[in-house]
């Protein structure tokens, strides 16, 4: 990859520049000759978390804003030229020459229009250090790929975007990569991930390529040239429906980000009463014994019978009832303690029989290694001894 150094002001960058407001994208600069936010290019973050109005200080203060690279494309006509590095801190500055938000100064708000006319031409004139890079698109990818934009690492979807490029991933962040859709909010009970980050749009990707046993490289690199998202959206639409049909209830919060792909193909097949698994469900998010919310959906899903995915380890009064008396009923027939600790011992307690209030439940196997919280896998032991005997 061949590499050649520029200088360009703020001025000349932003000449043309065009914001999407619903998109959160920075689309043209140099007069049209630049494309900032090519679509392999994460969204525009700066605004969210306030480095936008950093990159602005910075300027003022008439600090460099670091190297920048533009990749030329050897187009014939404009745009000629796609950012490649840097379109956060250029989408930016474009934002705040053109009225787009504000900054703190002489202890009041001021937007670009607002400033003093030196002010303003010193942001408009301050340089801007910009490589132009020419090469194959391998070259030119594999450099993306190794790049940190002022310190906010690529996410893993961010650079599969970079690198399968193409009409596909430009429909499917249409769909799933913008925040303003109506739909984010419906997506989010279910799906955690931040939409301007690719977060949505993986867990999508996840869903319908795992059932093909395909990464979601593979998947992407298989489709990377499609026009359409046809399947991944259908598969997408249809796990949330299935989702919502079998839990009517307002989504918990524990909702989200249970794995909805995996369990949709593991589960789809079966019949549920739509009233009883939401009743059931709503009987154990409010159970305190209940320690794994997430594990609710896949155990009512799968009949109720691995309890080991609500990490309950408390056993119900019923139970401890039924342990305590089992095991009193078996001292007493040989004279020793009813609990097993005290009775291979060899002092007073030996022989002693403990009320249950004097006793709690134990798991027989571990609760951490796989000991379930059943009658058969409890027993009744002292206070001293339980307390003492840990996870053993």
């Amino acid at each position: 990859m061949d590499t050649d150094l520029h200088q360009y002001t703020v001025a000349e960058v932003t000449k043309g520049f065009v914001y999407n407001e619903l998109e959160a994208k920075g689309l043209f600069g140099l007069d049209g000759d630049l494309v900032i936010q090519p679509e392999y290019q994460r969204h525009y973050i700066y605004g969210s978390n306030g480095m936008d109005v950093d990159v602005i200080e910075s300027l003022l203060k008439g600090y460099p804003l670091g190297l920048i690279y533009f990749v030329d494309t050897g187009a014939p006509k404009a745009p000629r030229l796609e950012v490649l590095d840097g379109q956060q801190r250029i989408t930016s500055v474009g934002r705040f020459v053109t009225g787009k938000f504000a900054i703190q100064r002489d202890g009041r708000e001021q937007t670009f229009s607002s400033l003093p006319a030196e002010v303003r031409r010193k942001i408009m004139d301050s340089e801007l250090l910009v490589y132009r890079c020419s090469g194959t698109e391998a070259e030119i990818k594999e450099w993306f790929e190794t790049i940190n934009i002022a310190g906010v690492p690529l996410s893993n979807q961010e650079l599969r975007n970079a690198i399968y490029s193409g009409p596909f991933v430009t429909a499917a962040k249409q769909r799933f990569s913008n925040a303003q859709s109506a739909l984010q909010q419906k997506w989010a009970a279910y799906v955690k991930g931040d939409p301007r980050r690719q977060g949505v749009l993986e867990v999508a990707l996840d869903w319908v390529s795992a059932p093909q046993e395909l990464s979601i490289d593979g998947y992407m690199a298989a489709h990377r040239q499609d026009t359409d998202i046809y399947e991944l959206r259908i598969y997408f639409d249809t796990v949330i429906e299935w989702v919502g049909s079998i839990f009517t209830a307002v989504p918990d919060s524990s909702m989200a980000g249970v794995e909805w792909g995996r369990l949709y193909e593991t589960y789809h097949r079966s019949s549920y009463s739509a009233d009883d698994m939401t009743v059931t469900m709503e009987e154990l998010i409010d159970d305190s014994a209940v320690r794994n919310r997430k594990g609710i959906y896949e155990y009512l899903l799968g009949g109720e019978t691995d309890t080991r995915l609500l990490n309950v380890r408390l056993f119900d009064e019923a139970t401890k009832k039924k342990a305590y008396k089992r095991q009193t009923d078996a001292a007493k027939k040989i004279g020793v303690s009813n609990c097993p600790l005290c009775a291979v011992g060899s002092n007073a307690n030996k022989t002693r029989s403990y009320s249950q209030k004097e006793m709690e439940a134990d798991h027989v196997t571990a609760w951490s290694t796989g000991g379930e919280t059943t009658l058969e896998n409890c027993e009744m032991l002292c206070v001293s001894h339980n307390r003492s005997k840990g996870n053993r």
